[in-house]
């Protein structure tokens, strides 16, 4: 590593005045410095959404009824003349069989589709460092850099629900009405003369009688709800103050992580790594940000081994974060077969020994 003026190396931009002027106060020769940031801090807040409105279900009861026996005059009495008889006529009498009724037909209610789109995590920028400026006469990479505050767009999820289109309802159609009929002899002319008494005649007729209409009954559904958990950013983290690290950490770091090929999953073997070797970097120097760093070799295509790289560098930040890290203290850089560190470019022969030395993951602090 290169040393500054008075041996002092500062990881920070000097290409913008502001920064030259925020340098660590009375710093030592020959001592590293990174600038520390709070962390932003959030919290889990459960929000109650709607997937389904609440409804009523209707059951419908058919009418009821009872068949009664009811006694009538089939032949009225009479007197019978011993000169002229009496004279009758058949007459037909129509009489109510079955009374008319409903039936109810239940059209069922309606749902359409619909959905909820709801914040899981608000936006959010901070602080990063940028790549040398391109006119920079200083020979130390960490010359001429500067500052970005990057922001990053809120993340969203979309849940399907479930509107009340129309709800349940009934219609109804008649039942008709059923007569029946009967027959009886009536009296036209009584007997002269001599009267004889003839004795009425009775019958009996079943007929059906409503008891009770058909009905319908209410069934309410209740409404159903989903809960989502989202970050709400509670406190705003940023740049603090200097602090005093380790200049080994300032460089790159071997992170000695033996991946399976073309695989991104951490290994036992792996987590064990992160636990004894970052976890104590992490914790020893609060506030400072890490950058995780992977590489591949040059086999396959540029953007499959860029895409790996990132895949795996973004591994061991998500089970730090796992640990309890802050995720603003962490950044995850992939950068393919971009870097390597010998020959082994597209094209070349080279030994499996040779292609193994630039398959690598490393870590370093920044800013």
């Amino acid at each position: 590593m290169r040393k500054i003026i008075l041996g002092v190396c500062f990881i920070f931009s000097v290409s913008l005045i502001q920064a030259q002027q925020d340098l660590p106060q009375n710093p030592e020769p020959g001592k590293c410095y990174v600038r520390c940031t709070t962390p932003d801090v959030y919290e889990n807040q459960t929000v109650k959404v709607q997937i389904t409105p609440e409804y009523k279900k209707l059951k419908t009861f058919p009418a009821t009824y009872e068949t009664v026996t009811e006694r009538v005059v089939i032949k009225e009495a009479s007197k019978k003349l011993t000169v002229v008889p009496a004279k009758y006529e058949t007459r037909t009498v129509t009489f109510v069989k079955k009374q008319g009724a409903n039936v109810l037909r239940i059209i069922p209610a309606k749902l359409g589709n619909d959905s909820e789109t709801v914040e899981i995590k608000p936006a959010y920028a901070q602080w990063e460092l940028g790549a040398p400026a391109p006119d920079c006469a200083s020979s130390n990479p960490d010359d001429c850099r500067y500052w970005c505050y990057k922001g990053y767009p809120a993340e969203y999820t979309t849940i399907p629900t479930k509107t009340l289109a129309s709800d349940a309802s009934t219609t109804s159609s008649a039942i008709a009405e059923q007569s029946g009929t009967y027959t009886k002899r009536v009296l036209v002319e009584p007997a002269k003369v001599v009267e004889v008494e003839i004795p009425a005649e009775y019958g009996t007729i079943k007929k059906t009688v409503l008891v009770k209409d058909a009905y319908t009954e209410e069934v309410i559904v209740p409404a159903t709800y989903e809960e989502v958990t989202k970050e709400v950013l509670t406190q705003k983290g940023g740049l603090t103050t200097w602090r005093e690290v380790e200049c080994s950490l300032v460089e790159y770091s071997a992170l000695p992580i033996n991946w399976n090929l073309g695989s991104a999953t951490l290994t036992t073997q792996a987590k064990n790594i992160i636990d004894t070797r970052l976890m104590p970097v992490l914790a020893n120097n609060p506030g400072a940000k890490m950058e995780i760093a992977s590489h591949t070799d040059a086999r396959g295509s540029k953007s499959s081994n860029r895409e790996l790289s990132e895949r795996r560098a973004q591994s061991v930040v998500t089970y730090l974060i796992g640990k309890g890290v802050n995720a603003s203290r962490l950044v995850a850089n992939g950068y393919g077969e971009t870097r390597l560190k010998n020959r082994c470019a597209d094209g070349v022969s080279c030994t499996e020994r040779e292609h193994a030395a630039n398959r690598r993951t490393e870590f370093r602090l920044i800013q």
